[in-house]
């Protein structure tokens, strides 16, 4: 029984990493922090970059560590059920708590890189965050003298093709896919759901909050999801034997 895992950033708030668009979340209590996710708007102000950096020397991911709803799903690849590991978070979390790392599948990149958005260089994110603790508050590529910023995918950028073309394969190839964490309204990692539909797979969606693909799920669980994926593993686990 293959399964397929999609997570957002509400399985990532047990680790003390606040989500986005929930009660509590980044942008709901400061809309305009969401000018820093936004491609257009980065590239063109100086001061949404220096507030950009700020923001990622100060970053909670630094301090995080994976929480039960990680280590539900290391349980879930060690049974031999995960086809793979869709994530939107950009911590890696997932590989702290044990996944393998040619399962997951890292939808809008990761903050512990940076990019050069000229040259493309690729550096180590606390190198860079060194120069901004030394006193540099928008530090350029050091090849280029370009722009640069976390190896992670903006509001107004393209997926990678052969990142989504993965995370489509494994939607596809499942026959359970597990939404988590995730509000589905963010495309095209929503519609991941419907990809899995389409095939045959049954879905399963673990969120506080409704979401548009609610009245499609065979399961829908509200519960905490620290609590409620590590048992709705179980229950897969215990299916498969």
């Amino acid at each position: 029984m293959p399964v397929s895992v999609l997570t957002g950033a509400g399985i990532s708030t047990d680790s003390g990493i606040p989500d986005f668009r929930g009660p509590q979340g980044v942008w709901t209590k400061n809309p305009q922090a969401e000018a820093t996710a936004m491609i257009d708007r980065y590239l063109a102000d100086p001061e949404v970059r220096r507030d950009s950096w700020r923001a990622r020397l100060e970053h909670p991911v630094w301090k995080a560590a994976p929480n039960a709803a990680h280590l539900a799903l290391v349980d879930l690849e060690r049974a031999g059920l995960l086809r793979a590991l869709i994530t939107q978070n950009i911590d890696e979390l997932h590989q702290r708590a044990g996944s393998s790392p040619e399962k997951v599948i890292e939808l809008h990149g990761t903050v512990h890189r940076v990019e050069c958005l000229s040259c493309d260089l690729i550096t180590p994110m606390p190198e860079v965050l060194a120069r901004v603790e030394a006193g540099e508050a928008d530090p350029p590529c050091p090849r280029c003298g370009g722009i640069q910023k976390s190896n992670t995918i903006s509001f107004g950028q393209n997926l990678k093709p052969e990142v989504l073309e993965a995370a489509v394969r494994a939607a596809r190839s499942c026959e359970v896919f597990v939404a988590v964490g995730t509000s589905l309204t963010v495309h095209p990692a929503a519609g991941l759901c419907g990809q899995a539909l389409d095939s045959g797979a049954r879905l399963v969606i673990v969120n506080a909050e409704p979401t548009p693909y609610d009245r499609f799920a065979d399961q829908v669980v509200g519960e905490p999801i620290g609590r409620a994926l590590p048992a709705l593993v179980q229950e897969l686990i215990d299916a498969a034997r």
